[in-house]
């Protein structure tokens, strides 16, 4: 990913389509990449939080990053998520991101755990130095929400300044925590949530990596292309017209409403794997004119 565009933008974290006998839908995940690639995502995020990774197989994990860069074929970065729990899976995970030909890996700070502050250095530590042998940069991912582990800015920073590690994905949706991050760290953050990285940009944001941008490509980029050529109010329109779209990404637990809202717009079904459920449909005219 830093090679190609730099860690900035809109990187879209893919939804895993299934079909009714819960297998991978790879005809839809195809028709889903390929409209990110035309709607001018910067980069695309796969087998991340979005494409239900801790419900699938190693296989499957395997088989979605490959097919990501072979369809990106080199005109979109690929960063594959490569975190766990465990700090061999991890490594891992990393190596084979890489041998698959993905540019970066997006690595989640270890859930359920709860690491101690020494426990989270080695662990970053250990997969930043198996990412420099293998030439895969990483995007150290705070989500507090998931994680049940809220990290001071601090410790963040420090774990961001490791060598190895090219970038930072915040999802605390608290602005006053990316300001602080901000005097720890030099890496580029991006949002891990949609309804706050405009503001995030406003204050050094590099860019976010999106839910949104699933089912809104070209209006999400259309947020940040206003906002990089220095039309804040285009930028604010555009991002208070999405509003009701995110109001409703997020009103279950994602990605449940971001497959609603595809299989609404005919992309993919709105299936989901157990123990998520399928969601309920978008209201009428909530997907009107996106693209």
């Amino acid at each position: 990913m830093a090679a190609a565009t730099g860690f900035h933008g809109v990187h879209t974290a893919l939804v895993t389509p299934f079909d009714d006998a819960d297998q991978l839908d790879m005809t839809a995940f195809e028709r889903l990449v390929e409209r990110q690639i035309a709607g001018g995502v910067h980069g695309l995020v796969v087998c991340g939080t979005t494409g239900e990774t801790p419900t699938l197989e190693e296989a499957e994990w395997a088989r979605l990053v490959r097919a990501t860069v072979i369809q990106a074929a080199g005109r979109l970065p690929v960063c594959a998520g490569v975190g766990t729990n465990s700090t061999r899976t991890t490594i891992a995970k990393i190596r084979e991101a890489a041998a698959l030909g993905a540019d970066s890996g997006l690595l989640v700070l270890p859930y359920y755990n709860k690491p101690t502050p020494e426990g989270l250095r080695a662990h970053v530590a250990a997969a930043a130095a198996a990412g420099q042998a293998a030439g895969l940069p990483l995007i150290v991912y705070h989500v507090p929400g998931r994680t049940g582990q809220r990290v001071g800015p601090e410790l963040l920073g420090e774990l961001c300044n490791i060598p190895g590690v090219a970038a930072c994905k915040e999802a605390t949706g608290d602005l006053t925590y990316g300001q602080d991050l901000q005097q720890h760290t030099a890496v580029p953050i991006l949002s891990g949530d949609d309804f706050t990285w405009l503001p995030l940009l406003s204050v050094g944001g590099a860019g976010v990596i999106s839910v949104l941008s699933n089912v809104a490509p070209a209006l999400t980029v259309a947020v940040y292309d206003a906002w990089r050529r220095g039309d804040a109010a285009e930028a604010a329109r555009v991002h208070r017209a999405l509003w009701p779209v995110v109001q409703f990404l997020f009103a279950q637990s994602n990605p449940v409403p971001a497959k609603a809202m595809l299989a609404a717009m005919g992309l993919c079904s709105a299936a989901c794997r157990l123990p998520l459920a399928a969601g309920k449909a978008p209201p009428p005219g909530l997907i009107a004119g996106l693209r």
